[in-house]
């Protein structure tokens, strides 16, 4: 096995027993970067000599010590671009470190770049991003999911061990499962957004995308934990997550079926796959029981409406008056806001502040709005009480494998269910995560779904670990076959 092909827990022991060098380490991944980033273009930047002196004073002594990763590009890191891969922040350096970050380092972690997205998160597909679309190291002809696609599909084609991305309604989980990585989205308060440019405040998350379950507990444990800079985050203790996996015991435990989960419309290698795990956890002595999540057909809609309100206020900020793009040519303030937000916004965002700000206007406020936000509080309820008949869910993460570029562009109703499955738990606020479980007869993977309730990434962490080691899972080495796709921007000495 190739240095680059590892795990962070295997780079961890060699790092440790000083076999290899933080400098090796990043040198071996930057070589890596450069063999095969051009075929899929996750980074947007990278800063090859900030990754090099860090590596040279990376403590190994530290949790993360010497282990290179990625983030997503709406994550501030002080010094560096922070486009969000919109051209409205074109030229915007991050004046701070956002708190995830400010951990990470904390922790000996080496930032290595900046990974591809949506506009502003806004998609699923990172076919939307200003920059140029990601491909997935799978099928280069298929998209990589999104919004995180830059980082999962970082990950897959280990040109990083591990990456951050952010989740607002599966933008870590989807993406994970399309390119065959582990995604984990956090419960909402777990994880500090100080740093994080808002999407959705209410509902956005950080999370880890991983190789492994492992790594995923042992980056969960970095970044968590309360924050006075960020008024949503809780005082809630940080377990050892990645101590826990190795004690959990399975016995009488219950491992709860949403039927609303299992329904037409999904494709048929992926009920296969899911069929094989639940059979697999049988064997293990789970108990299976089919619960309801009966207001599961509404969660598409509501999350529509209320994340589309939260963006159209979220991006009133970016006018061109304080930072970013600016338009050259108009005739006073009010052309000035229009030209400056009609060139630098892309359509999707543009579709999704219209839609925001119509549903926030007068006279649909209580007819959209308000009604989504009962609902909201309704599907929150459905999973209270399914998470009384058991301590765990177990779901598809979506309802395909990665469709092809360009296949659902120009129907964004068909790229919103590109999300169904997992959009319920960012409403509900709860956490989950998305373990690779096989490929298509294509050779796309195809990811399932563990949902737990608020505060219990412990068990969805520990039921994931157990099936990755029962089973034998290894990361595998993508193909990366077809056409080239964009180049990565080296950036400046900061």
């Amino acid at each position: 096995m190739k240095l680059f092909e590892l795990s962070v827990k295997e780079l961890r022991r060699l790092l440790v027993q000083k076999e290899v060098s933080p400098l090796e380490v990043v040198e071996n991944l930057l070589c890596r970067i450069a063999e095969v980033d051009p075929k899929i273009f996750a980074y947007i930047y990278l800063n090859h000599e900030r990754a090099l002196e860090a590596s040279k004073k990376a403590d190994i002594s530290l949790p993360l010590g010497g282990v290179p990763i990625a983030i997503k590009d709406n994550i501030n890191v002080l010094g560096e671009p922070c486009q969000c891969a919109s051209r409205i922040l074109e030229g915007y350096l991050a004046p701070y470190d956002g708190t995830v970050i400010k951990k990470l380092k904390k922790a000996g972690a080496i930032l290595l770049g900046r990974t591809n997205m949506d506009e502003f998160a806004m998609g699923s597909s990172t076919e939307n991003s200003s920059v140029g679309i990601t491909r997935n190291p799978w099928n280069t002809e298929r998209v990589p999911g999104g919004s995180s696609g830059g980082s999962a599909a970082a990950v897959a084609a280990h040109e990083a061990f591990c990456a951050l991305g952010s989740d607002t309604g599966g933008s870590i989980r989807q993406p994970a499962a399309f390119c065959g990585c582990v995604g984990l989205k956090p419960t909402y308060g777990r994880v500090s957004r100080y740093g994080l440019t808002a999407f959705a405040s209410s509902l956005d998350q950080i999370g880890p995308i991983t190789k492994t379950v492992e790594d995923a507990a042992l980056i969960l444990e970095v970044i968590s934990g309360f924050d006075p800079f960020d008024n949503t985050s809780e005082k809630v203790p940080v377990p050892r997550f990645s101590e826990l996996l190795e004690n959990f015991s399975l016995k009488d435990f219950v491992l709860g079926i949403p039927k609303e989960y299992f329904i037409e419309g999904i494709d048929g290698e992926v009920r296969q796959a899911l069929s094989q795990v639940i059979g697999h956890y049988e064997k293990l002595g789970v108990k299976i029981e089919e619960v309801s999540l009966p207001h599961t057909p509404y969660a598409v809609a509501t999350y529509y409406i209320l994340a589309t309100a939260e963006a159209s206020a979220n991006l009133a900020r970016f006018d061109g008056i304080r930072y970013g793009k600016r338009a050259k040519n108009y005739n006073d303030l009010i052309d000035y806001y229009g030209k400056t937000r009609g060139e630098g916004f892309g359509p999707e965002v543009k579709r999704r502040i219209l839609l925001g700000t119509y549903v926030l206007s007068s006279g649909y406020y209580d007819a959209y709005y308000l009604r989504a936000l009962k609902v909201k509080e309704k599907i929150k309820q459905d999973f209270s009480l399914a998470f009384q008949k058991c301590k765990a869910l177990l779901t598809p993460t979506s309802p395909f494998c990665a469709f092809r570029i360009g296949e659902k562009t120009s129907d964004p109703l068909q790229m919103y269910l590109a999300d169904i499955f997992t959009i319920a738990v960012n409403l509900a606020g709860i956490c989950a995560l998305s373990i690779p479980c096989g490929r298509s007869t294509e050779g796309l993977p195809i990811g399932f779904q563990l949902i737990g309730p608020a505060w219990k990434e412990e068990t969805i962490l520990a039921l994931g670990y157990i099936y990755q080691k029962t089973t034998g899972w290894v990361p595998p080495l993508p193909p990366l076959g077809g056409p080239t796709g964009g180049g990565v921007a080296d950036g400046p000495p900061l």
